[in-house]
C-alpha cells in the first residue's frame, strides 16, 4: 500500500519520468521496502514514541552529546527528533579538528592530486544511490517531516542534488582546477595561475533547503581541497547527518568533514576561536553582516532575497504567468530566498483576469498535500500584523488571503496563513516613510502586487535601486527592447528575463546567487564553486639559464 500512495504521487506530482521509471523498476524487482544500509532512522517512523537522533561528527567520529534539543514536528508539535546539540564548553574538539589542516589544504595541485579523482569516484557513487527510487524517496520524505512542503518540492531537491553528483563524475573535480600559463620575458621564465583551497572552512546553511544547499556547497568546498566544518540549522539537520553517512558509504574519509549541531551562540564562539580561513552562510541578511564583521570579511554570503518580478507591456500566456506567479510566490509556503516578494504588473495587464486566476491558484492550495504548510521562521501573528501595517498606506487593498489557516495542529511557535496577497500603489511604495515597510522581506506565503504604467518604468527601476539585497529576479516579456532596459538597469546575480521568467529555481545547470556585492557567494556550477571554494595562486616559473657572461650590473 505504501508503494502504491507512493507510485500514484509520483505520477499526480508530475515528477520526471526517468525517476518514475526507475522507481517502478525498483517496485516490480522487490515488494518489500528494504532497509537502506546507510541509514539510522526510517523517515515514515519517527514519531514522539519512536524519536530520531542526531549526532556529530568530529575528527572521524560521531559523537552524542548530554545537551539534547528536543525538534518538535512541525504538524503536530509532537517533540519527535533529539539534537545532540555541543554548548560552548564542548567546541574545543572542532577547533583542533580544523586546525590540524594547513592553509594548503587536504589537496592541491601540487599536494595530493589524487584526491580530485577520489572526490570523483565519490560523486559517482553518490550520484547512483540518490538515482535509486527508495533512496530519492528516503530522502524526500525526510525532508518533508522535518521542513514540510508538497512531495514533488521536496523531491526536486532531491533531484538536483542527484544531477549535481553528475555533473561531477570521473575527470570533472580535477578539471576545476584547471590553470593556465602565459609565456614570461626570457628563456624558463613562465607564470602559472593555479586554484588554490583556503584550508580550514566553515558552512552554516538554513533549514529551508536542508539537503540542497548543505551538499552543494560542502562538495564544492571538498573538491577544492579544503577542510569544512559543516553546520545545518538544528531543525532540519537530522538530513544531513543521513547524507553523511551515505556519503562515508560511497567513499568520503571520515575525518574530512566535521559536523557540529549547535546554537547560535555557541557557534559564534567556535568561529572566533578557530579563524576559518573561510565562512559560507546562507541565512538572514542580519546574521550575515554580524559574521563579515566578526569574521573580519572573510566571508562568503548568500543572504536574503527581496525578489522582484517585473510584467512587461507585452500581454500573453495569461493562464502560464498567473501559474508561474503562483509557483514563485506561494511553493514551499514562501519559504525560499528566491521566492516572489513583489510583482510590478503593466498597465496592459489590467484588463485581464491575471489577479483573478492568481487568487484561484492560490487558494486551491492545500495543508492536505503541504502545498501551503508550517512557516518554520515567522509566526501566524508577526506575517498578519506585517499585513495590516501594509494595509495602513493609502489605496493598499488585500487582494487575497490574510488569514491564519483553519483545522490544523501546527505549534503556535510556527507560522500558518493562507497565501497572501496585498495590493499597494507604486507611488506608495517609493515614499521614503513607506518603502523600508514594503521591501521588508516575510519569508512566507506573502507578496506584494502594484502596477506601473507605460511612463512609470523609470519609477520602478528607482526601486529596484533602492533595494538591498539582489538575488533573483524575473523580467516576464519577450520585447528585447524592454529586457534590455529592465537588465540593462539592475542588478540581481540570478535573473530569469523572458516570457517564461521566473524568480525560484536553483537546478544544478545554471549559477543561483546574488550580484553587487564582493561578498556574494554562488551554488551549483564550476563557476560557483571556483569563485566560492578556491582563490587564485600565481607561480612564475624562473630557472633560466642565466644568459653567458652575465656581470653584476650597477646599482638601481
Amino acid at each position: 500500500m505504501f508503494r502504491f500512495r507512493f507510485c500514484t504521487e509520483m505520477i499526480r506530482t508530475k515528477v520526471p519520468k526517468t525517476a518514475l521509471n526507475r522507481f517502478i523498476s525498483s517496485f516490480n524487482q522487490s515488494r518489500s521496502l528494504q532497509t537502506l544500509s546507510f541509514a539510522t532512522v526510517e523517515a515514515e517512523a519517527v514519531s514522539g514514541s519512536q524519536p530520531a537522533e542526531v549526532q556529530n561528527l568530529v575528527q572521524g567520529t560521531w559523537k552524542g552529546s548530554s545537551n539534547l534539543n528536543t525538534v518538535v514536528d512541525p504538524l503536530n508539535g509532537e517533540p519527535f527528533i533529539k539534537v545532540a546539540e555541543v554548548d560552548e564548553t564542548g567546541v574545543q574538539p572542532f577547533v583542533e579538528s580544523l586546525s590540524k589542516c594547513s592553509k594548503s589544504g587536504l589537496h592541491n595541485p601540487f599536494r595530493s592530486p589524487e584526491r580530485y579523482l577520489l572526490y570523483g569516484d565519490i560523486s559517482t557513487k553518490a550520484a547512483h544511490m540518490l538515482s535509486q527510487p527508495e533512496v530519492s524517496n528516503f530522502f524526500t520524505r525526510l525532508i518533508q517531516r522535518v521542513s514540510p512542503k508538497s512531495y514533488q518540492q521536496a523531491f526536486a531537491e532531491v533531484f538536483v542534488t542527484q544531477k549535481f553528483f553528475e555533473n561531477f563524475c570521473g575527470d570533472q573535480v580535477r578539471f576545476l582546477a584547471r590553470s593556465f600559463s602565459v609565456p614570461g620575458n626570457h628563456l624558463g621564465q613562465q607564470s602559472h595561475g593555479f586554484r588554490w583551497p583556503y584550508g580550514p572552512v566553515v558552512i552554516v546553511t538554513p533549514f529551508n533547503f536542508p539537503l540542497e544547499i548543505p551538499v552543494l556547497q560542502l562538495m564544492g568546498a571538498l573538491y577544492m581541497g579544503n577542510k569544512p566544518l559543516l553546520k545545518v540549522d538544528s531543525k532540519v539537520s537530522i538530513v544531513m547527518d543521513q547524507m553523511l553517512r551515505l556519503l562515508h558509504q560511497c567513499g568520503l574519509p571520515k575525518d574530512d568533514v566535521d559536523f557540529i549541531n549547535s546554537d547560535g551562540k555557541t557557534m559564534n564562539k567556535l568561529l572566533l576561536e578557530a579563524k576559518p580561513r573561510m565562512t559560507l552562510f546562507t541565512g538572514s541578511s542580519r546574521v550575515a553582516e554580524k559574521l563579515a564583521v566578526d569574521l573580519k570579511g572573510r566571508v562568503k554570503l548568500e543572504d536574503a532575497g527581496f525578489d522582484w518580478k517585473i510584467l512587461g507591456p507585452d500581454v500573453q500566456e495569461v493562464d502560464y504567468i498567473a501559474w508561474v506567479c503562483d509557483q514563485d510566490a506561494y511553493a514551499c509556503s514562501g519559504q525560499k530566498c528566491s521566492a516572489q516578494s513583489i510583482v510590478f504588473v503593466h498597465e496592459n495587464w489590467a484588463s485581464t483576469s491575471l489577479i483573478s486566476k492568481m487568487k484561484a491558484l492560490a487558494e486551491r492550495r492545500r495543508l492536505e498535500d503541504l502545498t501551503v504548510g508550517p512557516v518554520l521562521t515567522v509566526t501566524t501573528e508577526a506575517m498578519l500584523e506585517h499585513m495590516n501595517n501594509l494595509l495602513k498606506i493609502s489605496g493598499s487593498k488585500l487582494l487575497f488571503g490574510g488569514e491564519a489557516l483553519e483545522n490544523h495542529s501546527i505549534p503556535n511557535i510556527y507560522g500558518a496563513i493562507k497565501p497572501t496577497a496585498v495590493y499597494i500603489p507604486l507611488e506608495e511604495i517609493l515614499k521614503e516613510n513607506n518603502f523600508e515597510l514594503v521591501t521588508k522581506e516575510i519569508f512566507g506565503p506573502f507578496q506584494v502586487v502594484t502596477e506601473y504604467k507605460q511612463d512609470e518604468l523609470p519609477k520602478v527601476l528607482d526601486a529596484l535601486e533602492r533595494m538591498h539585497a539582489h538575488l533573483t529576479a524575473a523580467v516576464v516579456s519577450n520585447d528585447l527592447l524592454f529586457l534590455q532596459e529592465v537588465i540593462g538597469r539592475s542588478v540581481n546575480g540570478t535573473t530569469y528575463a523572458g516570457m517564461r521568467a521566473r524568480t525560484t529555481g536553483a537546478p544544478q545547470n545554471h549559477w543561483f546567487g546574488p550580484a553587487g556585492d564582493p561578498r556574494g557567494a554562488g551554488i551549483g556550477t564550476p563557476e560557483a564553486i571556483r569563485l566560492v571554494w578556491s582563490c587564485h595562486r600565481e607561480v612564475i616559473y624562473d630557472v633560466g639559464p642565466v644568459p653567458k657572461h652575465w656581470e653584476i650590473p650597477p646599482s638601481t
